[in-house]
Order: C-alpha cells, then sequence, then structure tokens
C-alpha cells in the first residue's frame, strides 16, 4: 500500500524541517527576509526564522485590506449574556486596532514593552491583544476574573507598562467586577504599572482612580492611528501563563515569525478551511485557543471569526451553539469535550439540534481534554460531520495530533486524536528514554526541534525551561502526557503522567477507566483518580455525573459501572467505589480538577485553584466523598 498524503507531509516535514517551512513561510509577508529558517547553533535553544522581518497585526489585519478584504466580516461578537450580536469588517477592525495602538503609544508603550490584558469576551480584548503586536509590544493575557494574587504574580513576573481591562466580566446571569479585583493586584505587586486603560461596559462602571486609570473611550478619541512596526521573527509576541508546580507561574513566550507561519499553515491543512470561512472556536482568549483560533489563526488565514460571550448551555439552553453555527453560517468548530458533555447532560437525545439549519457546518474539532469515546459517538450521531479529537497543548500553541482535514482524512479511531500533524516527531518512551514498543504505554515526548509556532522559552527563565519540559527525556520535549501509539501510527493520549496510577505493582490508566464509566448509558460525565490506600499503595475511585431526568437508585449504577470497569479492564483495576455527583469542579477552560479531587479523598491539605470556574462542586463533591468515608486525614 502506497503511502498516503499525511504520511507523505510528515515525513518530509521531519526530513527536511528547514525546507518545508521555509516554503510555508512564503504564504506570510515579511519586511525582510530570514537568512536562516532554523537555527539549530545552541540546542535545546533552537529558533526558526532568524533574520526575518515582519509584523503580525498586519499579517492578521491590513494585508487581507490590501488584497481586497476590506469589507468581508472579520470578526463577529455574539453575546447571549448581554443579547447583543455585533460585526466588524476587516477594515473596522484594523481601523479599531490601529487607533487603540496609537493610545497605547502615547501611554509610553514601545516595541519590546509589555502590556498586561484583564479581558471579558469582548471585541476590545481582541483589539487590545493585535494593538500589542501592531506597535511590536508583548501582551499578556491574563483570564479576566481572575484572582488578585495570581494576577499580581503575573504583573509582577512580565511588568508590563500598561494593563488594558474592564469594568466587569459576565458568567452567565452574574457581574463579575474587575475593577477591584486588578487594584488590589496592583496593590500587593510588587511592579507596578504607569496606566491602566479601563473598558466600561454598561452594567457595571468601575470607579477611575485619578493618575493611572484612563477611560477606554476617551484615549481612543484622543488617539491618532499608528503603522505597524517591523519586529524580528524571533522576537516575542506574547506570554501566556501556566500553573507551576512550585506556586510559581511559567510563562509559556510565543515568537512573532514562527507563529505566523504555524498558525495561517493549520488553518487549511489542519481545519480544512478556506480564506472567507467563517470559523469559530469557543473558548476564551485568556487561554491558549483563544490567542491561536479566536484570534490569530483565523485572521492571519482571512477567515471571519465569532468570539463568543456565553456558555454551552443556560444562555439560553442546550441548543446555544447550534444557534451560533446556524446564525453565522460557522463551517468549522473547535471546543472542549467538556462543553459537549454538558450539552449532551441537558439534551441527552440531542432534540435542539433539529430546530436550526446546520447544513452549511462542516467538522467538530474537539481539545483540551480527552474526549471519551461515548461523547463524540452523541456528537457523530447527532451532527452528521466529521468529530475530530485534537491533541495539543498552551506550550505547543498547534496541534500536535489531529486528524488534518486539509491533507487527508483518515479513518477516526475513537479514544485517538489520530496521527502526528507534519512538524511533530511524536515518540513514546519509558522512564530510561527507550521507545516503547507499540501498544505499550509510555510518556508521550516530541523529539527535538520542535516545529515553529511552538515556544522557544519560558519568560526570563531559560534554566525552568530546560528542567521543565527538557531534562527528564534528553533529545525530546516532555509533554507529560502518558498514551501508546498503535500499529497504524494513531496516537492515544491516556491520561497525564501524573494520572498514571500505580495499584500494587501494576501501571494503569485512570482515562481507559474513564472511557468505561463514560460509557454508561446513564452517565452524562465521569472522572477517576488515584486514591490512597495502605494495602495497594493507590486504588481507583470513580465519580459520575448522571444525564438529566436520569430516576433511578444511584447505587445501581454505581454496582453497574463497578461491574463494567471489573468486565473490560479486569479485576487488576481494582475499581470497587464510585460517587455520584451533581456536577465535577473545573477549571474555566472545561479542565476538571482531578488533582484537587484527589487530595480531597485523601484527606490532605488542599488550596482552591485560582482557575476553577464554580467553587460548589468542590462542596459537593467533600460531601459525597465524606459519605463514602473519604476526605478524612489519614492517621
Amino acid at each position: 500500500m502506497g503511502k498516503g498524503a499525511l504520511q507523505a507531509t510528515l515525513d518530509r516535514s521531519l526530513r527536511d524541517p528547514a525546507g518545508f517551512w521555509g516554503e510555508v513561510a512564503e504564504a506570510v509577508y515579511w519586511y525582510k527576509k530570514w537568512q536562516k529558517v532554523l537555527d539549530d547553533s545552541r540546542p535545546p535553544f533552537y529558533r526558526w526564522f532568524v533574520g526575518g522581518e515582519l509584523n503580525t497585526c498586519y499579517n492578521a489585519l491590513d494585508l487581507h485590506i490590501e488584497n481586497g478584504r476590506g469589507d468581508q466580516p472579520a470578526l463577529i461578537y455574539d453575546s447571549p449574556v448581554t443579547t447583543s450580536i455585533k460585526t466588524f469588517t476587516y477594515r473596522e477592525l484594523r481601523d479599531m486596532v490601529a487607533t487603540l495602538a496609537g493610545a497605547l503609544s502615547s501611554l509610553g508603550v514601545g516595541k519590546g514593552d509589555r502590556v498586561i490584558i484583564y479581558m471579558p469576551m469582548v471585541p476590545e480584548a481582541a483589539v487590545a491583544m493585535l494593538a500589542c503586536s501592531r506597535l511590536g509590544a508583548v501582551h499578556s493575557v491574563v483570564f479576566g476574573g481572575f484572582a488578585s494574587n495570581e494576577l499580581a504574580t503575573r504583573i509582577d513576573d512580565a511588568k508590563p507598562k500598561v494593563v488594558v481591562s474592564a469594568s466587569c466580566g459576565l458568567e452567565g446571569k452574574r457581574i463579575i467586577p474587575y475593577k477591584p479585583l486588578l487594584d488590589e493586584a496592583i496593590r500587593i505587586a510588587s511592579h507596578k504599572p504607569k496606566k491602566c486603560v479601563i473598558l466600561q461596559r454598561p452594567m457595571e462602571r468601575a470607579e477611575l482612580v485619578a493618575g493611572l486609570d484612563c477611560d477606554w473611550d476617551e484615549v481612543m478619541e484622543a488617539a491618532k492611528p499608528h503603522d505597524c512596526v517591523p519586529v524580528a521573527g524571533t522576537d516575542p509576541l506574547y506570554i501566556l501563563y501556566t500553573s507551576g508546580t512550585t506556586g510559581q507561574p511559567k510563562g509559556v513566550v510565543r515568537d512573532n515569525g514562527g507563529h505566523a507561519v504555524a498558525l495561517k499553515w493549520t488553518m487549511k491543512h489542519v481545519y480544512g478551511v478556506d480564506p472567507g470561512d467563517v470559523f469559530w472556536a469557543a473558548s476564551d482568549v485568556g487561554w491558549v485557543v483563544g490567542h491561536s483560533y479566536i484570534v490569530y489563526g483565523p485572521l492571519f488565514h482571512g477567515n471571519t471569526t465569532v468570539l463568543y460571550e456565553g456558555k454551552p448551555v443556560g444562555t439560553p439552553d442546550a441548543g446555544a451553539f447550534w444557534r451560533v453555527i446556524a446564525q453565522h453560517k460557522v463551517k468549522a468548530m473547535f471546543t472542549a469535550p467538556t462543553a459537549f458533555r454538558a450539552i449532551k447532560k441537558d439534551d441527552p437525545s440531542g432534540a435542539l439540534i433539529g430546530n436550526y439549519d446546520l447544513s452549511g457546518f462542516k467538522a467538530l474539532f474537539l481539545a483540551g481534554e480527552r474526549c471519551d469515546p461515548d461523547t463524540l459517538h452523541w456528537a457523530e450521531r447527532h451532527l452528521r460531520v466529521p468529530v475530530i479529537d485534537h491533541w495539543w497543548q498552551t506550550e505547543t500553541g498547534w496541534p500536535i495530533c489531529a486528524n488534518c482535514l486539509g491533507i487527508e482524512q483518515l479513518p477516526v479511531k475513537p479514544g485517538s486524536p489520530t496521527k502526528p500533524v507534519p512538524g511533530m516527531d511524536v515518540r513514546v518512551v519509558d522512564l530510561q528514554n527507550r521507545e516503547a514498543k507499540r501498544g505499550d504505554i509510555g510518556a508521550l515526548v516530541i523529539k527535538l526541534p520542535l516545529p515553529p509556532g511552538t515556544f522557544p522559552t519560558l519568560w526570563n527563565a531559560d534554566e525552568r525551561f530546560v528542567d521543565s519540559y527538557l531534562s527528564q527525556f534528553p533529545g525530546y520535549y516532555k509533554t507529560a502526557d502518558a498514551g501508546y501509539m498503535d500499529e497504524d501510527g494513531y496516537v492515544y493520549v491516556m491520561s497525564r503522567t501524573d494520572d498514571i496510577i500505580n495499584v500494587a505493582g501494576h501501571r494503569l490508566s485512570t482515562g481507559a477507566m474513564e472511557e468505561v464509566l463514560a460509557s454508561h448509558p446513564d452517565v452524562a460525565e465521569c472522572a477517576v483518580v488515584g486514591v490512597y490506600d495502605e494495602l495497594k499503595g493507590q486504588i481507583p475511585l470513580g465519580f459520575l455525573v448522571l444525564k438529566r431526568g436520569i430516576d433511578r437508585d444511584p447505587g445501581e449504577i454505581v454496582q453497574e459501572v463497578v461491574q463494567m470497569v471489573r468486565q473490560r479492564i479486569g479485576p487488576v483495576a481494582a475499581f470497587r467505589t464510585a460517587v455520584v455527583v451533581p456536577g465535577l469542579p473545573k477549571t474555566r477552560s472545561g479542565k476538571i480538577l482531578r488533582g484537587t479531587m484527589q487530595k480531597i479523598a485523601d484527606g490532605v491539605d488542599y488550596k482552591i485553584p485560582a482557575t476553577i470556574d464554580d467553587s460548589t462542586a468542590l462542596t459537593e463533591v467533600a460531601g459525597a466523598l465524606s459519605q463514602v468515608g473519604y476526605a478524612k486525614k489519614h492517621e
């Protein structure tokens, strides 16, 4: 059998990375062409497009206007929480961005300066990001409503000249005032920003501090538009903080050149969309998905991007996503599996889908955490489009593994994000850094150099970059995910490396057990964590959220899932206990807080994470655990 198109493209990208990415980079507008595609003179610090000069904002906006797309919609703001929809053409968006760039410049922001953006899901958040990139300034978006102490650590690390924020954000029906959180963060931070620009939203106006705070509308009115500033391809575009184990957040750095090259390429080759198509990533600008696929990727490619201020359910119901897809003629969508589990829980039969015309919708992409086969099948059955689980991380900035629709659509294997994307040399290794046999679980790693658009280092922390990601498996980037590769080269991401539990000497994946629980007809969502056991070291403990309208004895359902794990994984799993809870505690990006749940079960002290979406779920988990004898201090 001949090589497929994906395999041939992957092979070429790994055999001749400089040749491959040099060709891809021709699609980006450079003021000055690079001298070297890949500089590998100082491993493990690799640099792409050395000597090249470009501007990210020019490639996202101005270039399309010059090529005749000025009147095409660039961004659709859809906000069910404020019942408003607003569309910005490429020209309108560019004019707003140029004006804010002028305003920031008048406040002293220039090339290389940092700006923290602490905003809700409003168009101005994207405008602020693009305005920074227009000036060659480095933006760092901190999730709106993040706790003051978390914001303060980021202020101290990035040392911003200016903070751009808003008076409030909206979480469903709740108004979250941002200004008190920002004021407190500045009070406790050692570094003091020179100015704050505050967008006043009508539902909650903030009190401005004289001499420090400026009103968004006033600075925009007084500003003159600013041109794009050329920067080196290797200059930083943004810093995005990811939580560190030491409590000190890690500032993932993204460069300008490799980022533009890789993201523009992925829109067609991974997501299968053409310029002019509507693309929707239902995420938040505070996360990497929002950076890559709400703002930069779609705009580099000349798409129309949707910025959605709402939830998958409750704004107003579980048909919210279908309305957005139908109303804005979305061709491809990207969200987290947790959003679909919420929809499935509220509308198990998918009845609300029938109310909307989804005929223009071509593909659904899921990422953020493992997609259980049950959720995948539910989405396939009801949407009748390819449902593509793909895997990537804040650090990589774009997919590691995916079913690349624009290269070759491969058969879906439930539980697998398909194969490595061109540029990503994915391997499975054991703890001695030896390659594992096909089918054996090991650490998932990527052979260096990482492709363009991935992180070249951490902000002001080269040593930590090496220690955290490159030292355990020399020559490879450690993803901290565990999994295996099958005979066909499909990758299976089973769990975070620390979610592999050791039951009486057997290394077992909690992800594999979650797959079994999720396949029970009454279960909407689930999680499995390893908890302390005197005899076996660790045993698995399950958490079940039931579908709406299930009127059965929860004890019976627990017995059934215990039996299912026994049948499918075997008695070796020692899976004997599960608890039914109203909901699972999650971060705002939809990741289940398995580590915190494990600590509660083990009765050890834990800190409520700053990224939590709703802390009542943690209280309910603790209550359910105490009823089955967990959540007590061990002697």
